[in-house]
């Protein structure tokens, strides 16, 4: 049986020596290389989705790549997609960076120069390992969690866009459709998501960001379970631990999340973190909420060049939302997209606040009633993106707790 090898770097030479190599060895069928980190996770996500059975053996990932780090990328692989064995070449072949490479969940260590030999020993012994994972996890590997999750983060263009109120709805949208949720509060110095839930608590992210292996049963630990039956994993208490949290520790609590839930909304504020920007490059999707004034708009702008130089997201790669929407406002949804040049949501979000006020002043979001357009536009909106399933939503709605399309109901002329 042909061992499929795909390898991931970004030395264009260093690469296409490595596949030369590669495709001299017995029963080795290597695949096009990817370039960067972000190609290599598309690229298994989209064989993870058809099935466990398309994705390849062997991932070889040269040492430079990036804008991921390598070993930050080997643990996200480890975690989102189990059944495949990574191999990391490197020209330092120390026991310190051995020890590393293990612990991020690499399967193999191969040193420059390259020898035939011993990259043939260890592609073949991976191999064997991925099988052996495969056949032991049988017809069930195309449902594990860690490939099927879905992470949808949520922007601010500037503050008091609603950025939190969007992410606490889609998560309790999905969560009532079936599917289970988790919500992360990234914002990290004023996370508000406690606050809006009414919930108090002990544990935040900031005190998983030290653990460098996150197990089932310490994820769990951290978690506030709410009345709802959503999975809270919130912004630190004390907003100066929020410095805790580094990138790297994001792409890892952000993975670990990921394996065990199967929609994760991540609310990542206003600010740019290292935390934020980690999330929104490993986001499924990555929405950036905006209203339709002249400042907003402006700073969506600016946004969305800055996470391109940052490569941290391609313009089009993201989605505008349009928060406190009315017919009569001079910008209009179709005229951000064009400022912005991004995707734009085909649900916008109308103004009215005075709906919004007595559940967010009670600090009780999820008993939001169910005939509020603003529930209602924001439901649709995880219809839109796949998050809740729509006839479930639907349903839920017509009996005051769901979503229907808000352009049923006369819009508000409030600021929400």
């Amino acid at each position: 049986m042909p061992i499929r090898i795909l390898p991931a770097g970004a030395d264009a030479d260093a690469v296409r020596s490595l596949t030369t190599l590669l495709s001299q060895l017995p029963d080795a069928e290597p695949v096009p290389p990817v370039t960067d980190s972000t190609q290599l996770v598309d690229t298994l996500a989209r064989l993870a989705a058809e099935s466990v059975d398309e994705l390849p053996e062997v991932v070889v990932v040269h040492e430079r790549i990036g804008p991921v780090p390598a070993l930050e990328l080997i643990r996200e692989i480890a975690l989102r997609f189990p059944a495949v064995g990574v191999i990391l070449v490197t020209t330092d072949v120390g026991p310190g960076l051995f020890a590393a490479a293990m612990d991020s969940g690499a399967r193999g260590l191969v040193g420059y120069p390259l020898g035939y030999e011993e990259l043939g020993n260890r592609v073949q012994a991976v191999a064997q390992w991925s099988t052996g994972v495969r056949r032991h996890l049988g017809h069930g590997a195309d449902v594990l969690p860690g490939t099927g999750g879905t992470v949808v983060t949520v922007s601010g263009a500037k503050g008091g866009v609603g950025t939190t109120l969007t992410a606490v709805q889609l998560a309790l949208a999905a969560q009532a459709s079936g599917r289970p949720t988790a919500l992360v509060d990234l914002d990290l110095q004023t996370g508000d998501v406690a606050s809006y839930l009414d919930v108090q608590f002990r544990r935040s992210v900031a005190d998983l960001a030290a653990i460098t292996d996150i197990s089932p049963r310490v994820l769990a630990d951290a978690v506030f379970r709410h009345d709802t039956g959503l999975a809270l994993l919130l912004a630190p208490g004390e907003g100066e631990r929020g410095e805790e949290v580094t990138d790297h520790a994001a792409r890892q609590i952000v993975g670990a999340v990921r394996a065990r839930y199967e929609v994760v909304v991540v609310d990542c504020g206003a600010q740019l973190t290292g935390a934020s920007a980690a999330a929104v490059e490993m986001a499924d999707t990555a929405l950036l909420l905006t209203t339709p004034d002249v400042v907003a708009v402006r700073a969506a702008k600016r946004t969305v060049r800055m996470w391109d130089r940052l490569q941290i997201r391609k313009a089009e790669e993201t989605t505008v939302v349009v928060n406190r929407h009315t017919r009569g406002t001079e910008i209009q949804p179709p005229l951000i997209q064009r400022v912005t040049g991004t995707a734009l949501a085909g649900t916008a979000i109308p103004a009215a606040f005075k709906e919004l006020q007595g559940a967010v002043d009670a600090g009780r979001l999820h008993e939001l009633d169910g005939r509020s357009t603003v529930r209602q536009a924001l439901w649709a909106l995880a219809g839109e993106l796949g998050l809740a399933r729509p006839a479930e939503a639907t349903h839920r709605g017509e009996r005051g707790h769901g979503a229907v399309g808000f352009r049923r109901r006369k819009e508000g002329g409030e600021r929400g």
